[in-house]
């Protein structure tokens, strides 16, 4: 899936502003407004969200499959690497299953997790592009509008969008950074990234990887378990809901 308003900006830290399984038995949340509860200080979550699924294909990426079984590849191998330091991890899909922006939303939210990870894949473009949501920062009330709860989270996404950055960036990955509308996003009550894989090409601009190559995802995946644990380290002993 290609998003339309990302730019390229500099490295973590600096004062940019950034700005889409779980079996269709999960219930979509009926309710308009979310409650804010907090969370057991002990446990470290992070949701991972293979975009797209089921009757929604995603992109069709030039090595022939869909941009849906790429999500899904990659969003597997991270969560066991992450598993693997300790991380309760929880998918919003494990198989090809169709599930909507509001189940998304309310998976990531129910997990009290202290990040999220929306997986995309791309055809153009190069690197990884991160995205945050567009909105902007709010106080966190106990209920936060459906649509718009991101905002009281804003400034924790962008700081974990920064990490991930410098990680990436360490590794020499190209990063593409941006803010966008992000449906599901937009909604969850934590820490939430978009990260889109696009082909990996050389210093020529040569097409090297694809984003559904193995050895392509799981140096990525590699890349972003290192920046989780980092995230891990800064967070102490924040609690998941504090943003």
């Amino acid at each position: 899936m290609r998003w339309t308003s990302w730019t390229a900006e500099g490295a973590r830290g600096s004062a940019w502003i950034l700005a889409a399984g779980a079996a269709a038995a999960f219930a979509t949340c009926a309710q308009t407004q979310q409650p804010v509860a907090p969370a057991p200080a002990t446990r470290f979550v992070v949701v991972i969200d293979a975009a797209h699924g089921g009757d929604d294909t995603g992109g069709h990426l030039s090595a022939g499959p869909y941009e849906k079984a790429a999500t899904l590849a990659l969003a597997v191998r991270l969560r066991s690497l992450l598993a693997a330091r300790g991380f309760q991890v929880v998918m919003t899909r494990e198989s090809d299953a169709t599930v909507n922006p509001e189940q998304r939303a309310t998976i990531a939210s129910r997990a009290n997790a202290q990040a999220c990870i929306s997986l995309h894949a791309a055809e153009t473009g190069s690197g990884v592009h991160l995205f945050a949501s567009n909105l902007t920062p709010a106080a966190v009330t106990r209920f936060m509008p459906w649509k718009t709860a991101q905002a009281g989270w804003l400034t924790r996404s962008l700081a974990l969008t920064g990490v991930l950055n410098s990680a990436l960036q360490h590794a020499n990955v190209p990063v593409t950074l941006g803010r966008t509308a992000l449906p599901g996003i937009d909604s969850m009550t934590c820490p939430a990234v978009a990260l889109e894989l696009a082909p990996e090409r050389d210093a020529n601009k040569k097409l090297t990887s694809e984003p559904d190559n193995a050895d392509y995802q799981a140096r990525v995946a590699g890349m972003l378990a290192t920046a989780l644990v980092e995230w891990r380290g800064e967070q102490g002993n924040l609690g998941a809901r504090q943003p």
